[in-house]
């Protein structure tokens, strides 16, 4: 079960990647709201997988970095894949970019 549904995360990943690249279809189309929507979930979706991590290391300390916690490890990449998926979708979509959020003085 587990490796289909790993198939069509990637299937989804790269047909995403590929609307945003070609700048059309249904993934292109930008909306903020969505965009929050999913930088919210990251914050979540990874501390919920911080969470994880320290309870499986206080039960099971011999699993200690990379035994056994490697699909929480993915977990914290697909986290990331949404948050930037999310601030695409927030500074497509008209809102401010990284760069205008800054204060004037730490600009470069």
């Amino acid at each position: 079960m587990l490796l289909p549904i790993q198939l069509l995360i990637v299937i989804v990943q790269a047909n995403v990647f590929l609307d945003i690249w070609r700048d059309s279809g249904f993934f292109a189309i930008r909306r903020p709201r969505t965009g929050k929507i999913l930088c919210w979930f990251s914050y979540v979706y990874f501390a919920g997988m911080v969470l994880r991590y320290v309870l499986t290391m206080s039960i099971y300390p011999e699993r200690r970095w990379f035994t056994g916690t490697i699909s929480i490890f993915f977990h914290w990449v697909l986290a990331a894949y949404l948050f930037v998926l999310g601030r695409f979708q927030v500074w497509a979509g008209g809102g401010a970019s990284p760069e205008e959020q800054m204060p004037q003085s730490e600009r470069k």
